[in-house]
């Protein structure tokens, strides 16, 4: 699940059965190739899905969009999925990593504070992008500490680790 160098880190969802538990399977490993593109596109198409596993295959099927670096495709599968489940966190978290991504850092910033107060399952991918948003827009302070909780929530991740090398403090 990690993201492309410098990238946004995404949040994936685990979901039901079938098709689409093959597809978030296949996501959460960190897959985004074409076949899992096709096995994510096919349970949308073909499965008779719940309607919050639809939402959920949609949220899947963006981060793969994501990692492709498919900024637009990742967001209209994110909407898609918002529009079925208006109260999922992960839309909006992953809406605002697509954002940041696109260095549109206040868009995502939003984004991804309303997904935190919904409530996500990976938190720590929603600070960690809040945090290159908030340094991108120039609040170092807010940077440091979203990273700081990134790696308190994952500390086996080394994403927040290595970002917080980079930071030096100095006294007054």
């Amino acid at each position: 699940m990690l993201p492309p160098a410098g990238g946004a880190a995404a949040s994936v969802l685990i979901i039901g059965g079938g098709i689409a538990k093959d597809c978030s399977e296949a996501v959460i490993r960190g897959r985004y190739d074409e076949d899992t593109m096709r096995l994510c596109t096919t349970a949308l198409e073909v499965e008779t899905l719940s309607m919050g596993d639809r939402a959920r295959t949609l949220v899947n099927r963006g981060v793969i969009q994501l990692r492709r670096q498919a900024y637009v495709e990742a967001r209209a599968d994110f909407d898609a999925a918002g529009r079925i489940e208006p109260k999922l966190g992960e839309v909006y978290v992953n809406r605002g990593a697509a954002l940041v991504a696109e260095d549109r850092f206040a868009e995502g910033l939003s984004e991804i504070d309303r997904g935190l107060a919904l409530g996500v399952e990976k938190p720590e991918r929603a600070y960690y992008n809040r945090a290159l948003a908030n340094e991108n827009l120039g609040d170092v302070k807010a940077a440091y500490y979203d990273f700081q909780r990134a790696a308190e929530l994952d500390p086996k991740w080394a994403a927040p680790k290595e970002e917080l090398a980079r930071f030096s403090f100095k006294s007054r």
